[in-house]
């Protein structure tokens, strides 16, 4: 992959990273304080744990792209909070911080090849990867929200709890 190649990636991959981020929110905010220990089986991640799990992973992915390297020491390094609003707080503090580094990442910086997992791919692709962990991740932590008591907020289109609405011509 060359230069430019990488900065368009980039640039197709920021909107919906932002997107995603923005609906990472709402799911992980609809977990209850007091429901944070359920677990739809004994396997399952807690609610705690998987909203952790997400919001640490995102920051500790995006940390690692814009530095071109993975390490696995650091991982979570940071003790999860024992509070949602914790870890909004965390998420939101370190996305804030991180992504405008993201966005300046420099063509060479983004085609560099990384290793990480056994995979070797350009640095930018990894975003992809960040993307599609969340995803998968927050699908199963919105599936904990109804059977917790809690609302499903809307994530790719209307739910039972937060229909879809069209917006007004022109807004």
């Amino acid at each position: 992959m060359n230069v430019e190649q990488a900065k368009m990636f980039l640039e197709f991959f920021v909107p919906g990273l932002e997107n995603e981020i923005a609906t990472t929110k709402k799911v992980i905010k609809n977990v209850p304080n007091d429901r944070m220990t359920y677990r739809p089986d004994p396997k399952s991640m807690s609610a705690h744990e998987l909203a952790w799990h997400i919001a640490s992973t995102e920051v500790w992915f995006l940390d690692a792209i814009i530095k071109g390297k993975f390490d696995m020491s650091s991982e979570q390094a940071a003790p999860a909070p024992s509070t949602v609003e914790g870890i909004l707080n965390y998420y939101d503090t370190n996305i804030a911080a991180l992504l405008p580094k993201l966005k300046a990442m420099n063509g060479e910086d983004l085609a560099k090849v990384v290793s990480v997992f056994g995979m070797q791919f350009p640095n930018v692709i990894y975003v992809n990867l960040l993307i599609n962990h969340s995803i998968h991740h927050r699908g199963q932590l919105s599936a904990y929200l109804r059977p917790m008591g809690a609302k499903v907020p809307s994530i790719y289109g209307g739910s039972a709890d937060e229909p879809f609405q069209m917006e007004a011509a022109g807004a």
